[in-house]
């Protein structure tokens, strides 16, 4: 395996390792995910967490310092530094474990853990399905990219407002960023080979963890609407 060359560019040997660690790291990231929540969960004060969605300011504080914090475990995990990537994909992590603990919570809390396994069961099932049809299909899958930066933009855009003025987003809002989020996946799937070197499969599998997270996200929340 030649360092700093395109996947796209490599063997189909070399090609297969980068695909199998990249979803490694990708499994390794949920698997420790899973571990720093629970843990949150048990060490955190029940007045924290719920203080953090309280106060609609605190919260957009939280996203704030949460957007900062990706775009800096983003530019590590894409450094040619093993050890910086491992620190970014690792930091990235934490964060989102952070950031999803009110949402944890008040599922186990009001809608029991069983909400919580659906909901990562039809992430996986969601997540496979869309992997299975970007590497399957010969489809360029380019132009979803607009539509993931202007979606992004509108959501954000949309969440604060929401914030801001006390108005509840609502289901079909969780559906649409249900489809953007899979839109995402069908996208950085399917670029995998000609946006990374062979060697930055950890910030391949950061990409692709965001996006299987934020798929997450909102069908938890689809699944916590039906059970009030």
């Amino acid at each position: 395996m030649y360092p700093n060359q395109l996947v796209a560019q490599s063997t189909e040997l070399d090609r297969a390792d980068f695909y199998r660690k990249t979803y490694l790291h990708v499994a390794l990231a949920v698997l420790a995910f899973i571990a720093v929540e629970a843990f949150l969960i048990q060490v955190i004060p029940q007045h924290f967490i719920l203080g953090m969605v309280g106060q609609k300011y605190t919260w957009l504080l939280v996203l704030g310092i949460f957007w900062v914090a990706s775009m800096l475990a983003n530019r590590w995990s894409l450094s040619q530094n093993r050890s910086t990537q491992y620190m970014g994909l690792g930091f990235y992590v934490l964060i989102e474990a952070f950031i999803f603990l009110p949402m944890i919570y008040m599922a186990v809390v009001y809608a029991g853990t069983g909400v919580i396994f659906q909901a990562a069961m039809l992430t996986v099932a969601l997540f496979a399905g869309l992997s299975g049809v970007a590497f399957s299909s010969k489809r360029d899958f380019s132009f979803l990219r607009s539509i993931i930066i202007v979606g992004g933009f509108v959501s954000i855009g949309l969440i604060v407002a929401g914030m801001i003025f006390g108005f509840n987003l609502g289901l079909w809002f969780s559906v649409g960023m249900v489809l953007l989020a899979s839109a995402s996946i069908l996208y950085e799937t399917s670029k995998l080979k000609e946006i990374y070197t062979t060697d930055q499969y950890v910030g391949a599998s950061l990409q692709l963890f965001a996006s299987v997270m934020l798929l997450f996200w909102y069908i938890l929340r689809i699944l916590m609407s039906r059970k009030n």
